[in-house]
């Protein structure tokens, strides 16, 4: 492996990209050749900005303990702060709308939490002044979160920001929150909590943070509105506030020490490209007119376009139904799911459903599942039905419904399949219902290696590179240390994708990616060049995949393919 990850380069080689063994990805080129220095991350949002930067300011300070004087009233403010802090993330929830409003909910819930109250009013019990009894409960949560993995890591990283605003509120100082210094800048952080990112305003340019992964929450919601950005970037937050910097959101390149000229270069050429994907409109396909479906994840019908966007994709390539389960203390009734579902299949032509993907790793309460200790590696996905027969029962019955109620033929598949016999009984159970379409995801090497096998049984499959990734290099998608494994440059992930895509094409069935690799209009090729018939993303995404693949042969793509492979 020629480079283990990001790091400080003054230009000394320029030329060469932190991607793994799959080989460099490209550097930046044009008007910032004359930096003076760049650093190297991970890029995760496409597209290029520059100006000056500033980074996110510090987290409040605890005061010394002091003596308490009135155990109630310590209590008080704790609940007031809590409840603070609650109330400001719902706000920013009903602005924000879509997948950010969720992610924020999820957080308002988490600060609502009667036991995490009960922890901090025991530390004020204890004769603990407010702010300490709030910083002790939030500490305790998070170690306990961060024990188990996987996703549940995740959620320990955003109690940390849960923590900093209550803590501010119980201090009656204002809540930590982004810079506004009144003009266009590039926001610099250690790391960015999803509230941060759902707030961010048309004043920020590009986002650059030391920590980070592709599919962490700040990667997904830069994707999700179209700004560049960078994570894993190792010594950006050693820079001062004020330098010009350039972000290339793509390569993972930031260019230190832009001259006025070379920064007016970059946002021309942004602009420019912006603009040319906005007129950008038709099916998918390569020059040579070999056709790639480009397919949308949604989360339901509010994240599908409206009006005249509604022509930049061919349908839905994922719909995850599990957002209609989140943070619930009972499951979404019967009707509800039916109106949920039938809404999406009247406003899609076509609609690829993924059933419940929940678990102990993405935990949905009403499940009442026991705790696991290694989550990411227990019972998730289709697992859950081990345990609980009747969720996925019901879901089928009402995505059926649904369709029929809408005139529409849904395909179904079910997520964390790990063989040839889940993906059968899975396949008999949709069909059952009435379902004609029915496939899985491949998630886990095993059902990549077994592709061929899994093909017999079901009509498509779908694969999921991020998880897919994180099994296959044993790196938790969270690692900003591990960023670099979770490239899906990898040579090793892309040999599997190749046979998934080889046994499809020799059973004559569809298989796409719906990861977030599908997204990447330099990947795509690459995807196309393997075999992959359809690729799914994020809405914004689109346009820059469709312009990529229209550049290229499919000959091309496959001789992109190869070389990546070797």
């Amino acid at each position: 492996m020629p480079d283990d990850g990001p790091r400080r380069d003054d230009g000394a080689r320029a030329d060469d990209r932190p991607s793994g063994d799959g080989g460099a990805r490209g550097h930046m080129k044009g008007p910032w050749e004359g930096a003076g220095g760049r650093l190297v991350g991970l890029g995760v949002s496409q597209g290029r900005a520059a100006g000056p930067m500033i980074r996110l300011g510090e987290p409040p300070k605890l005061p010394a303990p002091g003596p308490v004087t009135d155990p109630g009233a310590e209590a008080a403010t704790v609940g007031k702060a809590l409840e603070a802090v609650a109330a400001e993330l719902n706000r920013r929830a009903l602005a924000a709308g879509g997948e950010a409003a969720e992610i924020l909910e999820a957080l308002a819930m988490i600060a609502e939490d009667p036991i995490l109250l009960e922890e901090a009013e025991r530390h004020t019990a204890g004769g603990h002044a407010a702010p300490h009894a709030l910083d002790a409960a939030f500490t305790k949560h998070r170690e306990a979160l961060a024990a188990l993995g996987g996703y549940l890591a995740e959620r320990a990283a955003d109690l940390d920001d849960l923590k900093h605003r209550a803590v501010a509120s119980a201090l009656g100082l204002p809540m930590p929150g982004l810079p506004s210094p009144g003009h266009p800048y590039v926001l610099v952080a250690t790391d960015l909590s999803p509230a941060d990112t759902a707030g961010l305003g048309p004043d920020v340019l590009a986002l650059v943070t030391e920590r980070g992964g592709p599919t962490s929450h700040t990667a997904i919601l830069a994707r999700s509105r179209g700004l560049p950005a960078v994570v894993a970037c190792a010594g950006v937050m050693d820079l001062d506030d004020g330098t010009m910097i350039g972000v290339d959101g793509g390569t993972g390149e930031v260019a230190i020490g832009l001259s006025e000229q070379e920064t007016s270069e970059v946002v021309q050429g942004e602009t420019a490209r912006r603009a040319r994907l906005q007129a950008s409109r038709g099916p998918g396909g390569t020059a040579d007119g070999h056709a790639v479906k480009l397919l949308l994840n949604i989360g339901s019908a509010a994240d599908l376009p409206q009006g005249e966007d509604g022509a930049d994709a061919e349908g839905v390539g994922l719909f995850r139904t599990e957002f209609l389960f989140l943070d619930r203390k009972q499951p979404p009734s019967f009707e509800e799911q039916v109106s949920a579902y039938a809404e999406v299949f009247a406003r899609a032509e076509h609609v690829v459903v993924r059933t419940l993907d929940a678990g102990t790793d993405k935990p949905l309460p009403f499940l009442g599942l026991p705790g696991e200790q290694n989550p990411a590696l227990g019972v998730r996905g289709l697992r859950v039905d081990r345990l609980l027969p009747g969720v996925l029962d019901t879901q089928l019955d009402a995505i059926a419904t649904a369709a029929r109620q809408a005139g529409a033929e849904p395909w179904v598949m079910a997520p964390m399949v790990t063989t040839a016999g889940e993906a059968g009984d899975f396949a008999r159970r949709a069909r059952a219902k009435g379902i004609a379409r029915v496939g899985v995801m491949v998630e886990v090497p095993a059902a990549a290696l077994r592709a061929g096998r899994l093909l017999r049984e079901v009509d498509f499959l779908s694969i999921g590179t991020n998880d897919l990734a994180q099994y296959t290099f044993a790196a938790d998608r969270q690692h900003s240390v591990l960023a670099d494994l979770l490239d899906p440059r990898q040579p090793a992930l892309l040999e599997l994708i190749a046979r998934c895509a080889e046994a499809g094409v020799r059973a004559g069935k569809p298989v796409g990616v719906c990861g977030e690799a599908a997204g990447d209009p330099l990947l795509a090729p690459l995807l196309v060049g393997l075999g992959v018939t359809s690729l799914s993303m994020a809405g914004v995404c689109v346009p820059a995949v469709r312009e990529a693949l229209a550049e290229v042969t499919l000959d091309e793509c496959r001789e992109r393919a190869r070389a990546a492979l070797e």
